[in-house]
């Protein structure tokens, strides 16, 4: 007679139940090692690009970390217009805009400054202060700018999210 569903048939024990099927082979140790291997990078890169969506600000939220609290914004756009850098760069906000030197869009989100300096506050304003003397054989002048409007003009720089 069979128990009911849900009950253990008399004779049966756990042991039983966690042997590999009848007549189905299970899978040699050295196998399931090289297809977790296999799998593993696959699955990693998955992981961390899911895990990585969640990472840094929302693409329309400013980068704080590079602002320069003390930096009056409209000041440093109307010197950027005052030192004519429009007439090498294209800068939103500034009339010129041209294209002999790189366009200034987005700065507040570049990683260095000529290709070569870190893109931090600091660094940018000693940059606006003397260009080729931080970056020899640089085509950007010295403008002669005073310590606040290298401030504000790299407060406005860093601003362009």
């Amino acid at each position: 007679m069979r128990a009911p569903a849900g009950q253990p048939q008399s004779g049966s024990s756990v042991a039983s139940l966690s042997r590999p099927l009848a007549g189905r082979r299970s899978m040699p140790r050295a196998a399931r090692a090289a297809l977790a291997a296999r799998l593993s990078v696959p699955m990693s890169a998955v992981l961390l690009a899911f895990g990585l969506t969640g990472c840094g600000p929302a693409p329309d939220e400013p980068l704080r970390r590079w602002q320069v609290d003390t930096a009056d914004l409209a000041r440093g756009r109307t010197l950027m217009t005052h030192y004519q850098c429009g007439s090498c760069h294209a800068v939103p906000g500034v009339p010129g805009g041209a294209e002999r030197a790189p366009e200034l869009a987005r700065f507040g989100r570049r990683s260095y400054i000529a290709g070569q300096l870190p893109n931090t506050p600091e660094t940018l304003q000693r940059w606006l202060l003397d260009p080729p003397g931080m970056v020899p054989g640089t085509t950007m002048p010295r403008l002669g700018l005073s310590e606040r409007d290298a401030r504000d003009i790299a407060g406005y720089l860093l601003s362009l999210q």
